[in-house]
């Protein structure tokens, strides 16, 4: 099929890479000209494993095609997928501004027979209010829901071995249009109605965020108690019904989409009259949780950060991505600098202007205090833990993400502290 993409972001470039290798003809329309220059000399704006190879074989094979006018990246083509920003207003609600204006700009160039595919995370109504847009300019497009279900660090993987699929449509016409675009993955494909379509993505999301905070608790629990959180865990994962994904101990949620998601829902069900106290709770302890860890941070450096350098490995929300959004090792370090701390860091792939940097994870540690764990990446597995304890002023070991393993760390002469283990 002739398929167009508007956006190359996170979402629009795994999208259009995907759909080309599939087999299908993607153009791509970005107003970002810088963003496009990048892309035409076979480099990614963002890290995602695999996704610059996959992209650039798209290309060199012909399959995508970029463009800087919208209008001519829609010409003549059978399906049209939004892939662009909804960022949060400040009252908890997704800003739509960016895809209502996109939608009223593209009205010109759609057929009667176009479809208009919402791929971006939308508040329940969007695709409503999309039409509504459409019938007022006198377009008979039509609009479908198609939520992506992205993981950043896998989002290839999750594309092209997708669990399902999920299509929201008015007519079963347009979801069959859309199931043969994704002939070829053996995911499940759920058609239903765009209303049901658009809450299953906050649903999904919203459940791994408070699941992950749950587990968080209870590695905060077992703290308390003197109990393993690595024993708890594992055996409690070992209930079909439960499994063990989501449940490692960390700094709490990050990145571009859970805080998003979850304030967004909130929002909505308070439109629509419903409570929920639940996932509200989810939000805060969310954020508590970093600050607990600062706390303990606190009490390891004797209540005084005044003068104390703390290194930190880690930037990105989470390993696998350079996405700093929202990111959980930022505010702790945040919370860090402003009670007094000197605070380095060091990521294989993030970057930020906000802390000093250095050549690697064994420079960044010169003349530390402290060293922070932030970031679960395997790289800081294969540090020579013993050079790291010769550069350090400090001896203890801050793993935020339960990363390394205890007893190295001691071999090494460090003192480790770690997440849900009392005596680690």
């Amino acid at each position: 099929m002739n398929v167009t993409v508007i956006g190359a972001g996170y979402v629009g470039l795994v999208q259009s890479a995907g759909l080309a290798h599939l087999g299908h003809s993607v153009r791509v329309g970005e107003s970002d000209l810088g963003r496009l220059q990048q892309l035409s000399a076979g480099k990614m704006p963002i890290y995602e494993p695999g996704l610059e190879e996959l992209f650039a074989r798209a290309i060199e094979h012909g399959l995508i095609t970029l463009h800087s006018d919208n209008h001519e990246a829609v010409s003549g083509a059978d399906v049209i997928f939004l892939a662009l920003p909804t960022p949060p207003d400040g009252n908890g609600r997704a800003d739509l501004s960016i895809l209502e204006s996109a939608v009223r700009d593209l009205v010109p160039a759609l057929a009667p027979s176009s479809i208009v595919v919402v791929k971006s995370t939308v508040p329940v109504g969007t695709n409503a209010l999309l039409r509504s847009i459409l019938d007022g300019a006198g377009c008979s497009a039509s609009v479908v829901s198609n939520p992506e279900f992205l993981s950043e660090g896998s989002a290839v993987d999750d594309f092209l071995k997708a669990e399902r699929i999920v299509i929201g449509a008015e007519f079963p016409a347009d979801a069959e249009v859309l199931r043969r675009l994704y002939d070829g993955l053996e995911a499940q494909v759920v058609v239903t109605d765009p209303v049901s379509a658009e809450l299953t993505k906050y649903a999904a999301n919203a459940y791994l965020a408070t699941r992950l905070t749950f587990f968080n608790a209870i590695s905060n629990l077992a703290e308390e108690v003197g109990a393993d959180v690595t024993h708890v865990l594992h055996a409690v994962g070992l209930d079909r019904r439960i499994g063990g994904h989501f449940m490692r101990p960390g700094p709490g949620y990050g990145g571009s989409c859970f805080p998003k998601d979850t304030s967004a829902l909130v929002t909505i069900a308070s439109d629509n009259g419903y409570a929920f106290p639940m996932l509200e709770s989810v939000i805060s302890t969310n954020d508590m949780q970093r600050s607990r860890i600062v706390e303990r941070i606190v009490r390891e450096l004797d209540g005084d950060l005044s003068a104390a350098r703390i290194a930190m490995w880690g930037i990105s929300f989470k390993a696998g991505t350079d996405d700093v959004r929202a990111s959980p090792a930022l505010a702790i370090a945040d919370e860090l600098a402003a009670l007094g701390a000197t605070v380095v860091a060091w990521d294989p792939e993030a970057r930020t202007d906000e802390y000093p940097s250095a050549a690697g994870p064994l420079e960044i540690v010169e003349g530390a205090d402290l060293l922070l764990i932030a970031t679960e990446w395997p790289e800081f597995l294969r540090v020579d833990l013993a050079e790291v304890a010769k550069r350090m002023a400090g001896e203890t070991v801050f793993d935020a993400r339960n990363l390394l393993d205890p007893e190295l760390v001691s071999e090494a002469g460090l003192r480790y502290r770690c997440l849900g283990r009392r005596n680690a």
